[in-house]
């Protein structure tokens, strides 16, 4: 097919970011080339997204994929309101060989090509960030400024990490090679040697609800920069925002001249389950998966064929062991635990405090008083609605709502949720988070801090020393993972203590946060979300493993 794009159209456009984005994951300093601010992309574009959003409603959307054999299409906003979108339904013995079919011509374009064509995809869906962001919003629960900038610029930096990592993996070893091996007397032994990035098979990457961008991006663009095509295989609640995805890609792809079926789009039908049918099929050779832990393992245990990528559940944890910036830890504690509802990966559950209190710079504080006054921070911080409306989004489904009610009955409640409305969407569930006072003295296995909970709900957990609060930390890490952990500690000995916890269990550690940045953010580029070595995710975001594996170097000698 002709090229409307060519590579060295797509080298002088785009070659400059892709150079930028490999020095950035070599310095891990911060970067960033897709703005973060709605202004930044124009005076019309926050109404020109809204309108494109609105128009998308109530259609079908069709990407012109082989094997639809129907439509199907349910999502309803947590913010009240159904989309109506409608998209194709697929039989995969048609379009998996449709998909295949391409990997040829897009294995011989090279590592340098793909990554450029990746960075026009991404190019294109920042420049529709706004679009995006109202999908993202309605699908997700996410308020609208966390799914802008969320689902937006920070999806589209952690794809284009992806590409990065990729590029850096495939280029390690040098397309070609002259061999000359001496032989003394004898004429040298010669060989021309050629060496191929050769990918592994259709990726199928399962999206998630709370951020279908976000944690899609990564897979999708490390698997496509790798040579492979990826099957899209949205979250039934979570479609809208990949099912655009695949739109611009496809369109991409077929500008540059290649297969558009390198990425396509698998929707269910309500009930139908199809994530485990495809899991299995001998032609998906690479999975990116994240949810629950239960179909996490089972994905792990069962799809035998493909390399899985997992994120899954863990247990995140914050030790209090002392500080000298008392109200700075809690207004960035009270943060923590409100955004997006507590519906994030990252999110804090579990907040170890020593039962006989901790050192301030506002002077000795008891388990109860702190307790007493990160409730007082939180009741603070949402105490107007139109701020907590903001910063809490809408419950993403019942599940979160029912974990939240039956949270108050697990202890003494320390902060009682309540119910916000919101008046632009009046059938959405708002709730502020709970926090529940719990003894870690109490030796029960069955305990609520020992496993997630997740959503809006924390545990403030009597601990007999900072000692036992890291036994604890250790023993969850161990058994049940942690995305994210905390600590907060004058002391340079526990601080050391807390940090060689983290190394030997490997969970990312955050110390003595008071200002802007928060234990559940990650910046591309920078850090790395996830460690891949405890049980709540097999892979990292984003590293040389996670790309590494995606394809193969494939060597052809030949006699010179």
């Amino acid at each position: 097919m002709a090229a409307e794009l060519t590579v060295p159209q797509l080298s002088a456009k785009h070659r400059p970011t892709l150079d930028q984005a490999l020095s950035a994951i070599r310095s891990r300093a911060y970067w960033s080339p897709h703005p973060e601010h709605p202004k930044a992309y124009g005076e019309t574009a926050p109404a020109d997204g809204l309108a494109a959003f609105e128009a998308l409603r109530g259609t079908r959307l069709d990407l012109g994929q082989p094997g639809t054999d129907g439509w199907t299409g349910a999502e309803v906003s947590p913010y009240g309101p159904e989309l109506g979108v409608e998209y194709p339904h697929v039989d995969p013995d048609v379009l998996l060989p449709a998909m295949k079919a391409g990997m040829g011509a897009w294995r011989d374009a090279g590592p340098e090509a793909r990554a450029l064509v990746c960075i026009e995809i991404l190019a294109r869906i920042s420049a529709r960030t706004h679009e995006f962001a109202h999908a993202v919003m309605h699908t997700s629960g996410q308020a609208f400024m966390m799914a802008f900038q969320a689902g937006g610029p920070h999806a589209q930096d952690r794809g284009l990490e992806a590409v990065a990592y990729a590029y850096e993996e495939q280029t390690r070893v040098p397309g070609q090679a002259d061999w000359s091996k001496p032989q003394g007397k004898k004429d040298p032994l010669q060989l021309g040697k050629t060496f191929t990035a050769v990918p592994r098979g259709i990726a199928l990457m399962i999206g998630c609800n709370t951020f279908p961008t976000w944690n899609g991006y990564p897979g999708l663009f490390a698997s496509l920069a790798t040579g492979n095509a990826v099957l899209v295989k949205p979250h039934p609640r979570a479609v809208l925002p990949l099912a655009l995805t695949v739109k611009v890609a496809r369109e991409v792809l077929a500008e540059a001249g290649f297969d558009p079926n390198l990425v396509a789009l698998a929707v269910e039908r309500p009930g139908e389950g199809i994530a485990k049918t495809l899991a299995v099929r001998p032609e998906i050779k690479l999975i990116d998966y994240t949810g629950s832990t239960e179909f996490g393992d089972w994905l792990e245990t069962n799809a035998r064929q493909a390399q899985v990528y997992t994120e899954k559940a863990g247990v995140n944890t914050v030790v209090l062991d002392s500080t000298d910036n008392y109200k700075g830890m809690l207004s960035n504690l009270a943060f923590s635990l409100s955004l997006y509802s507590g519906q994030m990966c990252t999110t804090p559950q579990n907040l170890l405090i020593p039962r006989d209190g901790i050192a301030t710079d506002a002077g000795h504080k008891t388990y109860d008083e702190v307790v007493a006054d990160l409730a007082a921070s939180v009741g603070g911080l949402l105490g107007d609605d139109a701020r907590a409306n903001a910063l809490l989004g809408a419950l993403v489904n019942p599940d979160v709502k029912t974990r939240l009610e039956a949270a108050a009955a697990l202890g003494e409640v320390a902060l009682a949720s309540r119910e916000v409305v919101n008046p632009d969407f009046p059938d959405a569930v708002v709730r502020t988070p709970v926090m529940v006072k719990l003894d870690a003295a109490k030796a029960d296995p069955e305990a609520p801090y020992l496993s997630e909970c997740f959503g809006p709900v924390s545990f403030a957990v009597a601990v007999d020393t900072t000692a036992d609060a890291l036994d604890l930390l250790r023993r969850t890490v161990r058994e049940k993972g942690a995305m994210t952990v905390g600590a907060y500690t004058t002391s340079p000995d526990t601080e050391r203590a807390v940090e060689e916890v983290c190394l030997e269990e490997s969970a990312q550690l955050s110390l003595n946060l008071t200002g802007g940045v928060f234990v559940n953010q990650t910046a591309a580029f920078s850090d790395f979300h996830g460690s891949g070595g405890n049980p709540a995710a097999n892979a990292a975001l984003c590293d040389g493993a996670f790309v590494a594996n995606r394809f193969r170097v494939v060597e052809v000698r030949r006699q010179a």
